[in-house]
């Protein structure tokens, strides 16, 4: 691949990218890498989020991504796939600008960008859950307005009318019933995406040379490895964010994350906690991809701007 490449990209040596790139160059390029990610793989996350809930309505209820695609796309239009999509534009900028700008920063702070020491995928684990912690708090509220507007039949036609019905109705609170959740779900999330991708990383391009493919095999692994083992979480994080719009009102006093699990488990056992697992795992392999090639190349992009 290295040949076919311009002479002045042969030089860039990616391992050393983050370190002497800035803070401000790693922020911009995740904010653009995340609208990029989240943008592109929207309707398959619409799917998800459909076939996590408990649907009342026989015309909600899918048997796979293929079958929830076909009918909704026929019933309600290829619009529908899309609605809420501004809600996550709007609020991955600045969550994933922080996410990767915290990321670097504390990776650099705990040592692991020192070459051959011997803590990095200890320092790698704690940037990335640090990175998470802080990007949640800004993208919640923003998750819970796209996951209102994904639902069958939702009433909702733009983020800003979500939100101020939402809040109307039930508080500043419900921005945030989910976040502990959310938290306890993406720390070991990211720790485990972002050391399966830096193990990855290092095995698959040991020079650390530029190497695009390196950056889309190692994301989209990590991505289905986090994403399947999280779904569990997800399903109650679904749940919680969106209890104010169920017609059920067991769902609708939900109140944490044992609430949640005491629900899914009562109702559909042990497979209820995988439900959503397959369009999960199909919206993480290529987003994470897209997210660490987007990300490196607009990182590179911008220093060399």
């Amino acid at each position: 691949m290295a040949e076919h490449m311009p002479e002045h990209l042969e030089e860039i040596e990616y391992e050393g990218l983050s370190p002497n790139a800035g803070l401000g160059v790693n922020m911009a390029a995740g904010a653009l890498a995340g609208i990029t990610e989240h943008a592109v793989m929207f309707p398959v996350d619409s799917i998800k989020t459909r076939m996590q809930v408990f649907a009342t309505s026989p015309a909600a209820v899918y048997t796979g991504v293929g079958n929830a695609f076909t009918r909704i796309s026929s019933t309600e239009g290829m619009r529908a796939l899309w609605r809420g999509v501004s809600s996550v534009i709007m609020g991955a900028g600045p969550a994933h600008a922080v996410h990767f700008g915290a990321y670097e920063m504390v990776k650099e702070f705990a040592g692991g960008n020192v070459e051959g020491a011997q803590n990095q995928w200890i320092a790698t684990s704690i940037a990335g859950a640090s990175a998470t912690v802080a990007s949640d708090a800004l993208m919640n509220p923003f998750d819970v307005i796209k996951q209102r507007m994904q639902l069958h039949k939702s009433n909702y036609r733009s983020a800003y009318e979500c939100a101020k019905t939402v809040y109307r109705a039930e508080g500043l609170g419900a921005f945030y019933v989910s976040y502990p959740t959310t938290l306890t779900m993406t720390v070991p999330f990211t720790a485990v995406q972002f050391t399966v991708y830096e193990q990855l990383k290092t095995l698959l391009n040991p020079q650390g040379a530029y190497s695009p493919s390196t950056h889309i095999v190692a994301g989209g692994l990590a991505g289905a490895v986090a994403g399947a083992v999280t779904t569990p979480l997800d399903v109650a994080k679904t749940i919680l964010q969106t209890r104010g719009s169920s017609h059920d009102a067991e769902i609708r006093r939900c109140r944490g994350l044992f609430d949640a699990a005491r629900i899914i488990w009562t109702r559909d056992g042990a497979k209820g906690f995988l439900r959503g697992l397959s369009p999960r795992v199909l919206t993480f392999m290529p987003s994470n991809a897209l997210c660490w090639l987007s990300y490196e190349f607009f990182k590179a992009a911008i220093r060399d701007h």
